[in-house]
């Protein structure tokens, strides 16, 4: 059976809580972008999407006359970020998000960055500026609602969740149909499992994500995803046990049964983990950090 949402059209997932779906599927976004407005007096729209004229409409016509407050945003990847400027300019809201595009890296992407031969760049929103940062912990008041911002790097460096009640608003960090894209240098396996741990000690318990339906059981879906990401690094070290590999001579190896075109975002996902196992010194990259070095066991 079919579930698939209709895009365009506001509909009602808990009260005070909107899902209008972007027109944007894909292999990476599954159905396409979930925009959330949030409220029922003045309201908050979380992740525009990407920019799109027959999603902005859709957009505008849910607000209607309602004040729209704040245009907040999980993470600058344009599927989520690139209609903020235009829905600004069409309510006056402000759009909220944690900063640039490369704010939050950790030293190690950062430098993997100066490189110049990282590679990814999967769909960033190079110019997103938000007009307030927000900081992990910093509370929204939306009349008698208020949304903390929860910083959830892995997935996108500046990635930020967003806690009501007893929902999250989970991004890109968290989906039920799929696990989730880390590909270097925005992602980052070690800020994605140190997330994860943070999640599972907060109470909330329906996770409201950017892309698919809501997750009912995030405790056991977060649990799911720590394993799948400790399994393919003792992946990556077998394979690496019988002699050094590229990142994508690896994928190819791990990934069996994929779509081709799918075996690309395979490969950046495989070398955030082996940034990750270079930095503890389990594998080294010849001759230097980057996306087409060959990595050996230490």
């Amino acid at each position: 059976m079919d579930n698939r949402p209709e895009p365009g059209r506001a509909v009602e997932i808990l009260p005070g809580i909107r899902r209008i779906l972007a027109p944007n599927p894909s292999p990476m976004t599954h159905w396409g972008t979930n925009s959330y407005l949030v409220g029922d007096g003045p309201l908050a729209l979380i992740d525009p999407g990407p920019d799109d004229d027959t999603h902005l409409a859709a957009l505008l016509a849910a607000i209607g006359g309602a004040e729209l407050a704040a245009i907040l945003v999980t993470h600058a990847h344009r599927d989520h970020s690139a209609l903020a400027p235009r829905l600004a300019a069409a309510t006056g809201a402000p759009v909220l998000g944690f900063g640039p595009p490369e704010a939050g890296r950790s030293p190690a992407m950062a430098r993997l960055a100066a490189t110049g031969k990282a590679g990814g760049g999967e769909g960033v929103d190079n110019g997103f500026r938000p007009d307030c940062s927000l900081a992990d912990g910093d509370t929204f008041a939306l009349g008698t609602l208020r949304l903390e911002a929860v910083h959830t790097p892995g997935h996108f460096p500046g990635h930020l969740s967003f806690a009501l009640g007893t929902a999250l608003f989970s991004g890109d960090h968290l989906m039920g149909w799929s696990t989730t894209l880390i590909s270097p240098p925005e992602g980052d396996v070690a800020a994605f499992l140190a997330s994860c741990a943070r999640l599972l000690a907060r109470p909330e318990t329906l996770y409201l994500p950017g892309h698919g339906a809501p997750v009912a059981t995030p405790r056991a879906r977060l649990a799911e995803l720590v394993a799948h990401r400790k399994a393919r690094e003792a992946q990556i070290l077998e394979a690496l046990a019988r002699g050094p590999a590229s990142a994508s001579t690896l994928a190819a190896r791990i990934y069996t049964g994929i779509a081709p075109q799918l075996l690309p975002a395979a490969a950046r996902n495989t070398l955030a983990h082996l940034v990750d196992l270079t930095e503890r010194n389990r594998v080294v990259p010849e001759p230097e950090l980057a996306f087409d070095a060959s990595f050996r066991l230490l």
